[in-house]
């Protein structure tokens, strides 16, 4: 499939930035729709094929504006709020408006980011709604469009709310209590994200296909924010909270601003959010080991840090 133009919808978000960055790259003209014209313009400013607007993409007439004229449309809107109904607006109602849209527009080519451990039984509402978008999308090769559905683990990088939040609270705190110490993880760089779904945008064996996106290395939660730690070079206690415990803990942060933890990610977590799986050979690469990147930004205030992602690139 030619695809010559691309509308990536969340395109100012964490992943959204590195796929745009890469399909200008690409030299291919990307469209980005935004509620927020100049944060995003900061993002994409040097970017020379990228145009940031403001637009509404949960009004079906905006929508269908947005997306007309391009080739393929990139959807990697996801929140972990759900107050004021927000899974269900964002994971499954957007979605589906996503579809109409392109339907109407006549655009073929349609991807999509959902997340690792959604199913229609899972124990949270989160994944639930993800689960619930991953089949609008899906039904989407009804109207003759080719579709293809991303499901990373945890993601990481520069400027993520995963290792950088755990490295916060240790900078804050002498003693971490922790909640879902032992749930499981397979953190995937945000770079190899957006390098598959750039490889997967006119390539026709992707479609109709879900992919699992993880890296190479299992983690627990108390193993990752130790590591956040050590990185750091602070000695922190991490005490593993027992259920009732995490999930007081829980109730209590979720009503708190900056809401770093919710009920419903206690509830994610009772699922490991691993693959059973290598990682897609149909993209041509390997997937990157946290330890070659984290350093790199955890702690890059102290200019020594940075050279442990140097070692461990260069096998020293």
């Amino acid at each position: 499939m030619n695809i010559r133009s691309v509308c990536v919808i969340g395109g100012s978000g964490f992943i959204g930035s590195h796929v745009v960055r890469l399909l200008c790259a690409s030299a291919l003209p990307v469209r980005v729709p935004t509620r927020n014209r100049e944060r995003a313009r900061q993002e994409l400013i040097l970017l020379p094929t990228a145009e940031a607007f403001t637009a509404d993409v949960h009004d079906a007439a905006t929508l269908r504006r947005t997306v007309a004229g391009c080739d393929a449309v990139i959807n990697l809107v996801g929140v972990l709020d759900g107050r004021n109904d927000g899974f269900q607006r964002n994971h499954v109602e957007l979605p589906a408006r996503i579809v109409s849209a392109c339907r109407d527009a006549g655009v073929k080519r349609l991807l999509h980011v959902s997340s690792l451990g959604a199913a229609a039984d899972a124990p949270s509402e989160y994944q639930r709604s993800k689960a619930k978008g991953e089949a609008v999308i899906a039904a989407a090769a009804e109207h003759g469009i080719a579709t293809t559905i991303f499901r990373p683990s945890v993601v990481f990088g520069r400027g993520d709310h995963f290792l950088n939040l755990f490295a916060r609270l240790a900078r804050a705190f002498p003693v971490l209590p922790l909640g879902c110490a032992d749930a499981k993880f397979q953190p995937v760089y945000v770079e190899d994200v957006a390098r598959a779904i750039l490889a997967s945008l006119g390539n026709t064996s992707t479609f109709g296909e879900r992919y699992d996106l993880c890296g190479p290395t299992v983690y627990t939660l108390r193993e990752l924010v130790e590591y956040a730690c050590s990185v750091l070079g602070l000695g922190r206690s991490v005490i593993a909270l027992p259920d009732g415990l995490a999930w007081l803990q829980a109730a209590v942060l979720e009503h708190l601003p900056g809401r770093l933890m919710t009920r419903d990610n206690v509830l994610s977590m009772q699922v490991d959010n691993v693959c059973g799986c290598p990682f897609p050979a149909v993209f041509g690469f390997e997937p990157t080991p946290l330890e070659a990147v984290a350093p790199g930004y955890l702690a890059e205030r102290t200019p020594r840090s940075r050279y442990r992602g140097f070692r461990y690139r260069a096998g020293r």
